[in-house]
């Protein structure tokens, strides 16, 4: 029984130590060419080898090394696609977010367009209690933006797939609960998984659901974001301006519009990362829960996507 990580050295030795300390009756491998592939039980990786359906026939728990899982188009029989669910990477996330949220809220990304051109304005500004935050995506990295912004004062609304209840929160479900809530979110913030259903969610059609003026914060997938139409968006005043974490493709080309519009702050994918030391403790404990006939946490359901 094996544990098989495809990760970066520094990673790898992370993940060495704990798992010698703390689950030494799992074999641990860091080469696939290395190993009997029929001993893997267990695989890490972010990206699958072609022949991942075939490889490993043994295979129960195939790990993704972060919060995204679109990337494992197809899984072997009988395995089970685990995404990461950590802390280093939930605060990670949450840290972006909550700048971007300010950023938007103090117009930042106006204030940093009149730097360039040496012009000193004083522009609108709200109290956070006057501003509405929605948070598409209610999930774990979704309940933790909200608990983070929840001290600011904002009036905090979120939306996901199925009913949530979180304190503070005015939580929506469902196609007419969408609706709803983007007709009173003056900041929107993207957490959702990439699934069928999320692919160009942030299209021009939900962007003229907004109030006029309203910004977006997207820290979730590339696929989820309609870029020529938040161009549009942001070219007609209809979006006042947003933080743009994830794009597609990545890295954006060098002669994409993204990169010369002043009111997009944009980030190469760096909202969130895993943290080594969390992601190995993380995985121990799910392989143990796998062990004694528990799901491990981050377990994806096939007919969800996530």
């Amino acid at each position: 029984m094996t544990f098989l990580i495809l990760s970066y050295p520094a990673r790898v030795a992370t993940f060495r130590q704990v798992f010698a300390r703390d689950l030494p009756e799992v074999g641990f491998a860091d080469d696939a060419g290395a190993v009997d592939a029929a001993d893997v039980r267990y695989l890490m990786t972010w990206v699958p080898p072609e022949d991942l359906e075939t490889r490993y026939p043994n295979l129960e728990l195939l790990f993704s090394t972060g919060a995204g899982i679109d990337q494992f188009a197809t899984m072997p029989a009988g395995a089970k696609l685990v995404r990461m669910v950590e802390e280093g990477v939930t605060s990670l996330v949450r840290d972006y977010v909550v700048m971007g949220v300010l950023g938007l809220h103090r117009d930042l990304p106006a204030y940093l367009e009149q730097q360039k051109h040496k012009i000193w304005k004083v522009g609108d500004f709200a109290w956070a209690d006057q501003r509405r935050v929605g948070i598409l995506g209610l999930g774990e990295l979704g309940l933790a933006v909200a608990n983070a912004l929840r001290p600011f004062g904002f009036q905090l609304s979120g939306w996901s797939r199925s009913p949530k209840s979180i304190a503070g929160v005015a939580c929506h479900h469902g196609a007419d609960g969408l609706s709803a809530m983007l007709a009173q979110t003056d900041i929107l913030v993207c957490l959702l998984p990439l699934t069928a259903e999320t692919r160009h969610i942030l299209n021009a059609t939900l962007f003229a659901r907004l109030p006029r003026g309203a910004g977006l914060v997207q820290a979730g997938r590339g696929g989820h974001l309609d870029q020529d139409a938040l161009l549009a968006a942001l070219d007609s005043g209809q979006l006042s301006g947003a933080f743009i974490d994830v794009t597609d493709p990545e890295p954006l080309p060098a002669d994409h519009p993204l990169w010369h519009q002043p009111r997009v702050v944009l980030t190469p994918h760096i909202a969130g990362h895993t943290r080594s030391e969390t992601a190995a403790a993380a995985t121990v404990e799910n392989i143990r829960r796998h062990l004694s006939g528990l799901p491990p946490k981050g377990l994806v359901e096939p007919g969800r996507g996530y």
